[in-house]
């Protein structure tokens, strides 16, 4: 619910500063040297304003910002909650820290259930981690099981599931960048067909009408375009992060966790 309210605002906060900008400088610098233009007989320089002008493009930048948002909040939580983990090692710590509760108790012997116990415990920003959620995981159904086999059976299907869920959670930002031409589109379909409604005026020789309408239908689709290409890469940086958590989450669980629990079945 936190994280859909952060969202929220800053959905809302592009909104208000976008279109404050629009009301302040970029629409009355552009009618400005539109109107200039007009005035000296002239058409309508290529001026940034004058291409940023219209109802689309300002929808564009909109969702531009919200998407950048949400891109990089989600690269700022891989990096700051996720990939400091893997310098640790949580079984060693998990393990260390049931020892003390047992000499504390009296006992001296530590079982995977006290080191479950431990991992269990830790706070839920950090049980809540992929490499935290697969880990337990793993450690679960080998104490269910007793079998090392099924333990990296649910390490693999958990890597799985963190996967589908880091996928659904992309959702939203790829809608986004759909939206970004759809609306631009939206705008060439509105500047040709103020363009047409303005024939008769182009037949009798005043071509300014039309050549304003096509201006707007090519503009929106510019920065469309342009806007899509950006919040796709950044998109795309995004999913190598995640992609390298998933495949670093499952070589820690197997080198972390297989490993320990295998050597206690020899011993054992």
């Amino acid at each position: 619910m936190g994280t859909m309210i952060k969202n929220l605002l800053a959905l809302v906060a592009s909104v208000v500063v976008v279109h404050i900008s629009y009301l302040a400088y970029i629409r009355p610098q552009a009618n400005k040297l539109i109107d200039a233009a007009r005035a000296a007989g002239q058409a309508p320089p290529r001026d940034l304003t004058i291409i940023l002008r219209d109802y689309e493009q300002e929808i564009c930048i909109i969702l531009l910002l919200w998407g950048a948002f949400l891109i990089v909040s989600k690269c700022l939580d891989i990096i700051r909650k996720e990939r400091h983990l893997f310098n640790l090692d949580l079984y060693k710590e998990a393990e260390e820290h049931a020892i003390e509760i047992s000499k504390e108790s009296g006992g001296t012997d530590v079982s995977q259930k006290d080191i479950l116990d431990g991992l269990d415990s830790l706070p839920k920003n950090l049980r809540d981690t992929a490499l935290l959620s697969v880990l337990r995981a793993g450690l679960r159904r080998y104490l269910i099981t007793g079998n090392v086999q099924n333990a990296a059976d649910a390490i693999e299907s958990g890597v799985e599931a963190f996967g589908s869920r880091i996928d659904a959670e992309n959702s939203m930002i790829r809608y986004i960048i759909w939206a970004i031409p759809s609306i631009g589109f939206l705008g060439t379909v509105r500047g040709i067909g103020e363009a047409l409604s303005q024939a008769n005026q182009a037949l009798s020789g005043d071509i300014g009408g039309m050549t304003g309408s096509l201006g707007v239908a090519f503009n929106s689709t510019l920065v469309a375009l342009l806007i899509s290409i950006v919040l796709m890469f950044m998109l795309h940086q995004l999913q190598r992060l995640q992609d390298g958590l998933l495949v670093d989450t499952q070589s820690y669980c197997e080198e972390i966790l297989l490993n320990r629990i295998s050597r206690v079945d020899e011993a054992a």
